[in-house]
């Protein structure tokens, strides 16, 4: 079954508006597990600017689901990681000024030195995963380097989508499942994320090779109207549905 990956880190942004303790991301994640996620994940930014180290403490002392941590390929958050050794560390792309994650990693310009990063944090048991787009230079690279999983960039599909640019979006969709195709070959474990909504997750969902779809932002806006447990049931009725046709 295609596994969903719930982000939780703006539930933290919400937090940090007010500089309050509520709302707890650490509710969320367990309202999340309940709902029947299959995972929870988090970035901790070097800003600080939503999940604070406080917050992967208490996640990794009571999640029972398994913790994705996203950051940056720096040495503090690689000590980080190898303090909590959670589950899985995807390593994204981070720049101050962005609102969001904008595009996937340079891997294949940036080998030897994500190569020497990772390492440490296979040896810990973590499972490596690289933020990347669907370019098939940077698929070869995180297969030759030794990362367990690619997570596929999808926000490009979703803001064609968005836009109305059927034909660009079609074309983005088939580097997607090219993609997806050529890193289960290399023997890489796909997922995918980014913009995913009730609306557009339907194509991706449907990519065989796909095996997790890590969604955040749209499920915590959706929670202030629903709820989180039925935002998560339904986004799960999506992807169930899509994979089924």
């Amino acid at each position: 079954m295609l596994r969903l990956g719930v982000n939780i880190d703006h539930v933290a942004t919400v937090r940090n508006a007010r500089g309050s303790p509520w709302p707890d991301p650490m509710r969320a994640a367990l309202l999340a597990e309940e709902a029947g996620a299959d995972g929870i994940t988090a970035h901790l930014r070097e800003d600080r600017r939503h999940i604070g180290d406080a917050d992967i403490e208490r996640l990794m002392a009571g999640l029972r689901l398994p913790l994705n941590l996203e950051m940056a390929a720096t040495a503090e958050m690689q000590a980080i990681a190898l303090r909590h050794r959670p589950h899985a560390v995807c390593i994204v792309p981070e720049k101050r000024e962005e609102r969001t994650t904008e595009g996937g990693l340079d891997v294949a310009g940036d080998r030897a030195r994500l190569a020497d990063f990772i390492a440490p944090l296979r040896q810990a048991g973590c499972r490596v995963s690289l933020f990347i787009g669907h370019d098939p230079r940077q698929i070869e690279a995180a297969a030759a380097i030794g990362a367990a999983v690619v997570e596929l960039h999808t926000g490009a599909f979703c803001d064609l989508d968005t836009e109305g640019r059927t034909a660009d979006r079609d074309a983005e969709l088939a580097g997607l499942a090219q993609g997806a195709r050529m890193a289960a070959e290399l023997g890489l474990e796909v997922h995918a994320g980014h913009g995913l909504t009730y609306d557009n997750v339907a194509p991706i969902a449907a990519l065989p090779q796909v095996v997790e779809l890590n969604i955040g932002h749209f499920l915590i806006g959706e929670a202030i109207f629903t709820g989180l447990g039925p935002a998560i049931a339904r986004m799960r009725a999506c992807m169930d549905a899509a994979r089924q046709t």
